[in-house]
């Protein structure tokens, strides 16, 4: 695997079969029943709201990192509905390695060759449906430090970054009031959740972590974090201190063919395990891969791949994405807005639309 596969994957090496049994064994998955019919997830009121798409970009070197020097974008897509009222839930979502520029050959931050990456657009169809629910939904870029960093605080670091920006908008002011005038005074940063994709995964573990909590800027409060395909390891080895979460409700969406990082993040629920005060989830699809939970990383875009490990019975790019939908509205509904009408579908009583999963609960151990 060379450094350029290693930058866009963002794993260190394969994960051999022997590890993602190992693993699956000590998460305790049970099975859900078969495919559901539906795409419908179940809760929230009507989904047929109209949903606004917005951008703010402050430039290719607008944060520099205070703790490593690593120079990041802040850029990001924005999903909300049409019709704001009072103040909305906020979900902050944060892509995984990959290409840092169109230009595969580019080798600096900013691209010296090409533009960069648009791999934070990869969950607009996820967007659109937290915010026909009522979320405020933002998807940042993290190109600058896909092209120069492997640092999982500097993806926790830029996600704060962000917030920071999000809670001077929640009270009328800051560098995001022009560019989302009809969001000021609008975001509830009390109920704010993550979501976080391969390495991504990491770094919404990392920020959110009771080891990294005091970092979180003052007036936000995190109230739920999901962890897509993630990468699991500790360093140093068997210290998971800096992904550990205890105060916070966590979910883990892994697949069963998953070429890039196996199911190695289940072990976030092992170790919350007899530690958490809140409860812990996850799902396996079985057939899933790791990429086609993004479209920019999916085929036929420029520089997609299909990273199955079961080329002949994958699922479908369109019926993986419904799948995680259908568990992150119930995920994100329960937790940010107590709405737990999908709660058999975080449990696996009720199956993921399309899609054959197997479910895991952490129940919460009683508090301090």
């Amino acid at each position: 695997m060379t450094t350029r596969r290693l930058r866009r994957r963002g794993v260190f090496g394969p994960i051999g079969g022997a590890l993602v049994a190992a693993v699956l064994l000590g998460a305790g998955l049970t099975a859900a029943s078969g495919a559901a019919a539906t795409t419908d997830a179940g809760v929230g009121e009507s989904a047929g709201k109209r949903t606004v798409t917005a951008t703010y970009d402050l430039g290719d070197t607008a944060f520099t990192d205070p703790e490593t020097g690593t120079v990041s974008e802040v850029r990001a897509v924005v999903h909300h509905p049409s019709s704001v009222r009072g103040r909305l839930p906020l979900v902050v979502m944060s892509h995984g390695s990959w290409y840092a520029c169109t230009d595969p050959a580019a080798e600096a931050w900013p691209c010296e060759t090409g533009e960069a990456y648009p791999s934070y657009r990869g969950y607009d169809y996820l967007g659109e449906k937290l915010a026909e629910r009522g979320f405020i939904v933002v998807s940042l870029s993290a190109d600058g430090i896909n092209m120069t960093s492997f640092d999982y605080g500097d993806r926790a670091r830029l996600i704060n970054e962000h917030l920071r920006l999000w809670q001077q908008l929640s009270t009328g002011g800051g560098s995001l009031a022009d560019k989302l005038p009809e969001l000021r005074g609008r975001v509830d940063m009390q109920h704010v959740g993550t979501l976080g994709h391969s390495r991504g995964g990491k770094g919404v573990m990392w920020q959110a972590s009771d080891k990294h909590r005091d970092e979180i800027p003052d007036g936000v409060r995190m109230g739920a974090v999901l962890a897509l395909a993630p990468v699991k390891f500790d360093q140093p080895e068997g210290d998971n201190s800096d992904t550990l979460i205890t105060r916070t409700p966590v979910a883990v969406v892994t697949s069963g063919c998953d070429g890039a990082v196996g199911e190695a993040g289940q072990g976030y629920l092992n170790d919350a395990e007899g530690r958490t005060t809140e409860s812990a989830y996850s799902v396996s699809l079985r057939d899933g891969n790791h990429n086609f939970f993004n479209t920019q990383w999916t085929p036929p875009a420029e520089l997609g791949e299909d990273d199955s490990t079961c080329p002949d019975r994958e699922l479908s790019p369109a019926t993986q994405q419904d799948a995680l939908t259908a568990y992150a509205v119930a995920f994100f509904e329960k937790n940010l807005k107590n709405n737990a009408s999908g709660e058999d579908l975080l449990t696996g009583k009720r199956a993921l639309p399309g899609a054959v999963s197997t479910a895991r609960v952490v129940e919460p151990v009683a508090g301090p």
